[in-house]
């Protein structure tokens, strides 16, 4: 039997115990973050192979030397999944389809961030380049608010603790399906479609983030969409990936991916899906 050190939040960890488990895979939850933790004896115990890393890298670090294991999406792949505009460019050149994209480096001066701002028909969206769950995109209708929104950003990225100052903008795909598409070792296993309640669309609101109050229901994807996926996944070279696709009448695309993913309902996946999670976790323990 394999023990599995689950990193992610507690949700996640209860529903993976029974599944695992009936796999010979025995899960334990390690807390990384929001604790104290002496660093001359390790709270954790024995495992074999961790799920995922830690999502805060100071913290993840120490974790990770006290647990001594390989992980399924390793330090490497949360880093590269988290910098939006590094995937981006990655699947933009290997020819995966991609938002039309400018970044960002703050400080920029007025006049380069109006040429971004005029490469795309408005609205544009902004975005920072390594936060999750929908945190700080905004949408901008005209120049002045767009460059009112930089402001923002400026104060922010003004502190010299904040490590990334750098966003994205984005061009804004009007009535565009939202799915998130689930990724394991390279194959689909499982997508679902991510929509506002109709009350929220109609009091304007169009983050389709789950964390921001949208469903999600199981969908089943073309073939099409399923390997757009894939290449995402394959590119990045991260064997447990969340993919999120905008599709519209007459494109798709990737607009961003989670090497962090939320483990959900059963309707979010495909029959085998345990399997092939149980088989990518010991073929990482075994490494």
């Amino acid at each position: 039997m394999h023990r599995l050190a689950v990193a992610t939040n507690a949700e996640t960890f209860e529903r993976m115990q029974a599944p695992l488990a009936a796999r010979d895979i025995e899960v334990g939850h390690v807390e990384t973050a929001e604790r104290t933790l002496p660093l001359d004896e390790s709270p954790f115990g024995e495992y074999d192979v961790g799920f995922v890393y830690p999502s805060r890298i100071m913290e993840g670090a120490v974790a990770d030397a006290m647990l001594g294991v390989p992980w399924v999406n390793d330090r490497e792949a949360i880093l590269r999944s988290r910098n939006k505009a590094d995937v981006l460019a990655r699947l933009g050149r290997a020819d995966v389809p991609v938002p039309e994209t400018v970044v960002v480096s703050n400080p920029a001066s007025e006049a380069e961030l109006t040429a971004a701002f005029e490469r795309f028909d408005p609205p544009v969206v902004v975005k920072p380049n390594s936060t999750t769950r929908g945190v700080g995109v905004a949408k901008a209708h005209d120049l002045d608010s767009f460059l009112g929104i930089v402001d923002y950003l400026d104060l922010v990225h003004d502190y010299r603790a904040v490590g990334d100052q750098s966003f994205l903008v984005q061009e804004y795909m009007a009535d565009a399906a939202d799915y998130r598409v689930m990724v394991v070792d390279g194959e689909y296993v499982g997508a679902v479609e991510r929509r506002l309640p109709e009350a929220s669309r109609e009091q304007g609101r169009w983050k389709h983030n789950v964390h921001r109050g949208a469903e999600a229901e199981g969908r089943e994807l073309p073939a099409e969409l399923r390997e757009l996926a894939e290449d995402a996944a394959d590119e990045l070279a991260i064997p447990y990936l969340g993919v999120d696709l905008l599709v519209t009448e007459d494109r798709a695309v990737v607009n961003e991916t989670n090497a962090r993913p939320t483990i959900d309902s059963a309707t979010k996946y495909e029959d085998g899906f345990w399997d092939d999670l149980a088989a990518l976790i010991r073929q990482t323990a075994e490494q």
